[in-house]
């Protein structure tokens, strides 16, 4: 099934990496300071949003400053205030974040066949954090800060497709997020897998709407399941 391809492209963070556990881990206690109704999933959906806005606003901020004014334009969107030691904790929280349990064995395996590219909307110190989470090297790394960009701005991709034919590598880009990676990777060209972390739960958590329509080519509940589906 996917032997037209030698390469994959991966979303780092809601694909290999838990940032929803990660950010509810350190926003969630701090909704339920003023407000003990307030579920995780809510913080989230109200924290998605801002995220997103900071990124694009600012597309030359490391991604824990962008973590930390995000969470403090939350705290303003729920009329809660956050003071700059919870913002700085969540933006050095990305090392802390957890791996999914399946990545590391997915990923291992999928080694064995495909060449292994990161393009994640982080700095290149948190990733090393989650790299060492994952306990995989990769061939090549695109990260936010190498860009200066962050998905899903289309450059991030340009950059990705621009490394893929000097190498000489048929792509495939693996990604969580229909908003951060789906809708821009269709628009550059690149086959996609969706592996859909919340596809026992409704509603998009910490990663915005869409807000348009796409189709990815393939989709699965895990990182084992494609793992799996790519052995064969």
């Amino acid at each position: 099934m996917f032997d037209n391809y030698d390469a994959l492209s991966f979303d780092c963070y809601g694909t290999l990496i838990d940032w929803e556990a990660g950010i509810a881990a350190v926003i969630g206690p701090w909704a339920r300071r003023f407000d003990s109704t307030l579920t995780d999933e809510q913080v989230l959906v109200a924290y998605a949003d801002e995220e997103a806005r900071v990124a694009k606003e600012a597309p030359a901020t490391l991604y824990p400053d962008v973590l930390a004014e995000a969470f403090r334009a939350t705290g303003r969107k729920l009329g809660h205030p956050v003071t700059d030691a919870e913002a700085e904790r969540l933006g050095s929280s990305v090392p802390d974040w957890p791996a999914f349990a399946d990545s590391h064995d997915a990923l291992a395996a999928l080694g064995e066949r495909f060449q292994l590219v990161i393009l994640s909307n982080v700095d290149r110190q948190s990733f090393e954090g989650s790299r060492q989470r994952l306990d995989v090297e990769f061939d090549h790394i695109i990260t936010a800060q190498d860009v200066g960009s962050y998905k899903p701005a289309q450059r991030n991709f340009d950059v990705l497709t621009d490394y893929a034919r000097d190498k000489g590598l048929r792509l495939l880009h693996v990604a969580q997020s229909l908003f951060h990676d789906h809708v821009p990777a269709r628009r550059a060209g690149l086959p996609g897998v969706w592996i859909n972390r919340r596809h026992d739960r409704p509603g998009w958590g910490a990663t915005p709407d869409p807000g348009r329509s796409v189709t990815p080519d393939w989709e699965y509940p895990s990182m084992a399941a494609f793992a799996e589906a790519a052995r064969g």
